[in-house]
This record gives C-alpha cells, structure tokens and sequence, in this order.
C-alpha cells in the first residue's frame, strides 16, 4: 500500500475534522472536461470572449452558443464517479465535515454530500436577469437560445462568471472552515485561479495538513501542500477509503458497509 495513502487515512481517522477543496479533475471520470490544461476548454475558447459577464451582457445568444448549451448537454448526462462516492462516504462516516466544490456540475450532491459549498455557483439552476426568479435547469426550456423567463427576462446559468464576485457567503465560510480544519484534501485542482487559491495557503498558514491529490505535480506541490499523492481522484481516493476501513476493522470499530 502507497505509504502516503495510509498516512492520509491514519490522519483522516485521528483528526475527524477534514475539509476538501475538489476541482475539473474530479469530474473528468464522470466526461466532463476541464477548462484548463491540455485539452481544457480554454485550449479552444477565449474564457473572456465567451466566459466573462460582460461578453454575455453584450452578446447572450453567443454566449449561449458557444459554450452554456454544450456545458448543459455535458452536465445534464454526467453522473458521479468513485472520487464523489468516496468524499460522501466520508462525510457519512464522520471524517470529512465539508467539501468546497470550484465546479458547477452538482456531483457532489448527487452521490450523497449533504454540505457542499458551491464556490463558483451552479448549472443546476439558472436565474432570470430581469426578475431574478431561480428555476431548476430541467424546467428550463434550453430549445430557445438564448432561453427566457415567463416575464421575458434571459436565463443565465446560477453560477459565477470572470468579472463577478463569489458570493461572500462562501467566502466567509470556506474560510471559516479551512481555518478550523486539521486536513485539507486538495483534489483534481492546483488552485491557482483566486481567489479558490487562497484556501489551501489559509489551511496551511492555519496548521492544517494539506494533501494533494492530482496525476501531476501543480503549482501547489513542495511549496503549499504537505505532500502530493499522485494519481487519479477516483482511484486515491477509494484507497484511501479502503485504508481507512481496514484500519476501522483492526480497531474494532463498528463495521462499515464499504
């Protein structure tokens, strides 16, 4: 077994008292693909021609086209893989008290955790720029571009676009809980977009172990986290699980249904 996969497990197990901060990577397993890196999105699209506020105040439809319907038909398929089950399941055991997600996908709620913080928004809903009316995204009728409100207003995604803020009740919280925490599990990101960059130096500055889950190094690596344990999301992760289950068993704790 990695040595490191036990050493975040036995940590996990000590302290009960865990955050995680997931990004692209997570989801890649569940075909979604990331923005950033070889053969991110942005490879193929300038984010500020079609991911800032005031390209899709200037030009919605476009916006629309270009990007938010093809994000839907991603979204609206995609389901949660191993590295989500395996964050709700800690959180069911009793060793992660919260995730913060920079994703907008929702699948962290859909393979069971109950407290995610949705840095950057969601696509589950999307949200009326002229009354303000929130609606669940599949009650949203996406055959129109750019789609509307029954007051003719244009939907836009619930999320966060380049040029907005994040909603300072995220802000305040994450940070509230990133200084609290004992363990910060950083996976399928680098953090380095602000201001989701500053968790993992607050957890750190805070004297939270930070460990990195990522196929390579980041930015992160030998200067913020702790260590890196190098690998897919899914796949550390459920060892991780399994470490930790085996050491439940060894100390006679209640059995799991892992």
């Amino acid at each position: 077994m990695n040595a490191l996969v036990r050493q975040t497990a036995e940590a996990l197990v000590q302290t009960r008292n865990a955050v995680a901060l997931t990004g692209a990577g997570i989801s890649i397993d569940s075909g979604i693909p990331p923005f950033r890196g070889p053969g991110g999105l942005w490879e193929r699209i300038d984010p500020l021609e079609v991911a800032h506020i005031e390209a899709f105040r200037r030009d919605p439809e476009k916006v629309w086209q270009l990007l938010l319907k093809g994000m839907q038909e991603f979204l609206t398929g995609a389901r949660p893989n191993a590295g989500h089950t395996v964050l709700a399941r800690l959180e069911e055991w009793g060793y992660l008290r919260s995730v913060i997600t920079q994703n907008v996908d929702g699948l962290h709620q859909a393979a069971g955790s109950r407290d995610v913080i949705e840095y950057h928004g969601t696509f589950a809903y999307q949200r009326c720029m002229d009354c303000g009316r929130r609606t669940a995204t599949p009650r949203v009728d996406l055959s129109r571009i750019p789609p509307r409100c029954d007051c003719g207003g244009i939907y836009r995604p619930d999320c966060v676009f380049f040029g907005e803020m994040i909603p300072p009740q995220h802000l305040e919280r994450s940070h509230q809980l990133v200084a609290r925490c004992d363990v910060l599990l950083v996976v399928g990101t680098s953090a380095t977009v602000y201001p989701a960059a500053m968790i993992p130096m607050l957890a750190k500055e805070s004297g939270a172990r930070v460990v990195e889950i990522n196929p390579e190094p980041t930015p992160l690596t030998g200067r913020v986290s702790d260590y890196l344990i190098q690998g897919g999301a899914g796949e550390v992760l459920d060892d991780i699980l399994a470490c930790i289950h085996a050491i439940r068993d060894a100390d006679g704790a209640a059995p799991s249904p892992y």
